[in-house]
């Protein structure tokens, strides 16, 4: 969607500039459907939010088994129901305040156009703007549909939240205005050619608008281990319920007895053991919460995973203006030329303090103020065409005063070295200073040459004055954190190349120069290599911006962009991490995953912080949870193929998954965690769990086979196998747990306290249907468990070692060890 010059479209309304359209003509191309209406579709639909986050695999399975516990009155085994719901709350929540952003996104925020119809000038809404209007733009109109510019005077348009050019854009006959941008000077009259959907500012509005969820290592990776639960589970239950059944006698026998409903209860025990639903329930109560510390910090998170995106980071790309800059210039300094020179303050006076002055001219409003009314005999205004104005005062001398770029005022002088302008003026811009000079000549300025707005003759240089942009005080710092971290930088901006690197250089950069994004070639592959091999570019269009994201993810970069105007918003979308100033414009923030609300740069780093401590410490709960999901996977197999009554009911897991898993998960998530992330979360989670989870469910089932020679009772069993898991569950809490500090040891000694409230209590006891064990049971209750114990022991130092040796040690210098970061404990100091 580039700015192109106008292209003659056959279905193109041609309109009377000096009359319009009339009220006929308007009411036809209105039912023909040529309006400026436009309604964007919705980035998602709620039916379709719901449905992704009810309507799924796990929870039809969740949901089927808390019904049929319901049905069959065991509500006090349907516990587990709880988990499903609260993560399908959760995670509609998030997904609707991303939806609700999203359908703010509005470019066209004009609340009224002015058009000529019937030879008269009139306001209407934007949306009743049809094809063929003639636009009536003044000063601080914003343009609402896209239009071909027919008739001008000294108009000029600022399209910097389009295109990213700070300067705004001098606009003549036959040039294409377009939707969104904003008239900062002069006057002019258009025809819209474009109009609704078709407008530049809504096509733009309805890529942005493109769903798509932040990329999470830590929820895809959970959604694998879902996957193959689900590919596992169909099979497995009817195994297992197979087996119950046999153990209840046979299929007849059971349902003619009535004892299959404890093999349907065996049967769903076993299956909502296996689905880590508390995992993911932890992870979005992770992000949460991490979203929430950050909303404190001023940094609004429009999307949870976005929390532990930016500690995946590898390469930053930032936008200049609004970013690194404050968006403003700022009069620096003056160089003057002929110390003999008068009057040369009231000019810049007059200049700074004139109605129609830009942006540039308004910065010599201070260091030069107003000290009265003087009035000018000739006044040609600043236009970005030949960049200059003139001023001669009516009230003294016959000085002609001209402002504007060296090179257009003074010509080849003003870039030659060896003249005293051209020394200053070249010196001052390799600086990345933007040089205005100011001249003086006291040859008569005829009114042929004002008419024609020529220079007058003899112009002879009196200073070089000097401006800057403003640089945020914050940003030095925060560049030389991520450098300190690893994490690459890359500036691009649309201005000029130069300028560019000489505020990359202000802020610690070492850039001798910018490259042109005018010269970026169109292969993918040669853009990647460019993009490694260079820091800093200028003159780069939206959609290069975009294509740049796009080359370096393809080259396994994690992108993260920063950007405030609307031609920032596509890289913001596509980048892995879109970050937006709140002073930004709506689009480009609604798109954004963070929003740095009071524009402070310098929060990055606390955001790199908390995404640190999302992933380090949702991984090491993980390993709870998957070692829970391969015992139970395990255990569920096992007795089915040996024909075994499943040990456990529903409510009894739930002991076992309350202490030693989903309450101290919740604390252990929410601790102080800096280790750097390494990729492989998956990876390192699996390689203890599944060792874990099979000398688990090895013991569980050794024991089983025991208990039944010693000819326990079945709630005596049961019992004895809740003591095993409930105890080596907490121990393997406290081995992923080290290192252990007193508030570790303060949760897993709660957990063990509790353990034994729940054994101790009567009413306890009676609802989970808790026994005595019976004396012989309790050896080899004793017995298992201290080798299961040991046997975890050697699992986590054999896991430790395996993936320090995977890993290489030290991924970079001052990070933690692969081994200090699998277990997500703080680096060693």
């Amino acid at each position: 969607m580039e700015a192109t010059a106008a292209v003659r479209d056959p279905d193109e309304v041609d309109t009377d500039p000096g009359t319009g359209l009339t009220a006929a003509r308007v009411a036809e191309l209105t039912a023909e459907g040529r309006t400026n209406a436009f309604t964007g579709d919705s980035s998602r639909s709620a039916w379709n939010i719901v449905k992704a986050n009810v309507f799924t695999l796990f929870n039809a399975i969740v949901g089927t088994c808390f019904l049929i516990l319901l049905l069959l009155g065991r509500w006090q085994d349907a516990l587990f129901g709880l988990a499903a719901f609260g993560n399908a709350i959760i995670g509609c929540w998030q997904e609707f305040r991303a939806k609700a952003a999203l359908d703010r996104l509005a470019l066209l925020n004009a609340p009224r156009a002015r058009v000529r119809r019937d030879a008269q000038d009139v306001e209407i809404a934007p949306a009743e703007v049809v094809q063929g209007d003639i636009l009536v733009l003044r000063a601080g109109d914003q343009v609402t549909a896209d239009a071909v510019v027919l008739e001008h005077r000294s108009l000029q348009v600022d399209e910097s939240m389009l295109t990213g050019e700070s300067d705004a854009v001098d606009k003549q006959a036959g040039d294409e205005a377009l939707s969104g941008s904003i008239v900062v000077a002069g006057e002019g009259i258009a025809r819209a050619v474009r109009v609704g959907a078709d407008s530049y500012a809504n096509r733009f509005a309805a890529e942005a608008k493109r769903f798509s969820l932040v990329t999470s290592e830590l929820r895809t990776s959970i959604d694998r281990v879902l996957k193959w639960v689900g590919w596992g589970i169909g099979p497995i239950g009817l195994l297992v319920l197979n087996a119950q059944m046999m153990v209840a006698g046979g299929w007849v026998s059971a349902w003619e007895t009535g004892t299959w409903t404890q093999a349907i209860v065996n049967t769903i025990s076993s299956l909502t053991a296996m689905i880590p639903l508390g995992l993911v329930l932890m992870t979005s109560i992770a992000f949460a919460v991490g979203a929430a510390r950050l909303a404190a910090r001023q940094v609004l998170v429009n999307e949870l995973p976005a929390v532990e995106g930016l500690a995946r980071v590898d390469i930053i790309c930032l936008d200049k203006t609004g970013t690194l800059t404050e968006g403003e210039l700022a009069y620096r300094d003056l160089v003057q030329l002929d110390p003999g020179a008068d009057g040369w303050k009231d000019a810049l006076s007059w200049f700074g303090s004139a109605p129609d002055a830009n942006a540039t001219a308004r910065c010599l409003r201070e260091p030069f103020p107003d000290e009265g009314p003087r009035e000018a005999s000739v006044y040609i205004s600043f236009s970005s065409a030949r960049k200059w104005s003139a001023l001669s005062f009516a009230d003294g001398g016959d000085e002609t005063w001209v402002l504007g770029a060296p090179e257009m005022v003074l010509g080849d002088a003003a870039t030659d070295a060896a003249t005293e302008v051209g020394e200053a003026v070249t010196r001052l811009a390799a600086e990345g200073l933007r040089t205005l000079v100011l001249a003086c000549t006291t040859e008569p300025y005829p009114t042929v040459a004002q008419e024609a707005e020529a220079l007058p003759a003899g112009l002879a240089p009196v200073a070089v004055i000097t401006f800057s942009e403003k640089v945020r005080p914050d940003a030095a710092q925060t560049l030389s954190y991520f450098r300190a971290q690893g994490v690459g930088v890359r500036v691009i901006s649309g201005d000029n190349p130069r300028t560019v690197a000489a505020i990359a250089r202000q802020v610690g950069l070492d850039v001798p120069k910018g490259y042109d994004a005018r010269q970026l070639p169109e292969d993918d592959d040669e853009l990647g290599a460019v993009l490694e091999a260079h820091t800093v570019f200028g003159r780069v269009t939206p959609e290069q911006k975009k294509r740049m994201v796009v080359a370096l993810q393809a080259r396994g970069h994690t992108v993260a962009m920063t950007g405030d105007g609307v031609n920032d918003a596509l890289a913001i979308k596509t980048a892995d991490i879109g970050i937006a100033m709140n002073s930004g414009s709506p689009a480009t923030k609604a798109v954004a995953r963070l929003v740095l609300l009071d524009g402070q740069f310098s929060h990055l780093p606390d955001v790199v912080a908390e995404g640190r401590q999302v992933i380090a410490n949702i991984e090491r709960v993980s390993m709870l949870f998957l070692t829970k999901t391969v015992y139970a996977t395990t255990l569920a197999v096992l007795f089915g193929v040996m024909v075994l009554e499943f040990p456990f009911l529903p409510r009894q897991l739930s002991i076992t998954d309350g202490l030693t898993i989903g309450i101290p998960a919740f604390f252990l998530a929410l601790m102080p965690n800096t280790s750097r992330y390494v990729p492989g979360f998956l990876r390192r989670s699996l390689t203890f769990a599944i060792p874990a989870g099979l000398l688990i469910a090895i013991a569980l089932t050794v024991y089983t086979r025991g208990a039944m020679a010693l000819g326990v009772s079945e709630p005596q069993l049961r019992t004895g196998s809740t003591i095993i898991l409930a105890v080596v569950g907490i121990w393997v809490l406290a081995v992923l747990a080290r290192p252990l500090n007193r508030f570790k040891v303060l949760v897993v000694g709660a957990m063990f306290i509790a353990l034994s409230i729940l054994f101790t209590v009567p009413l306890a006891g009676e609802f989970f249907q808790l026994v005595d064990p019976g004396e012989g049971a309790a050896y080899l209750i004793a017995l298992i468990t201290i080798v299961t114990i040991l046997a975890i022991e050697i699992v986590r130092l054999v896991h430790r070692r395996f993936l320090a040796k995977v890993m290489a040690g030290p991924v970079s210098s001052g990070q933690a060890s692969a081994s200090e970061v699998s277990a997500g404990e703080e680096p060693s100091r």
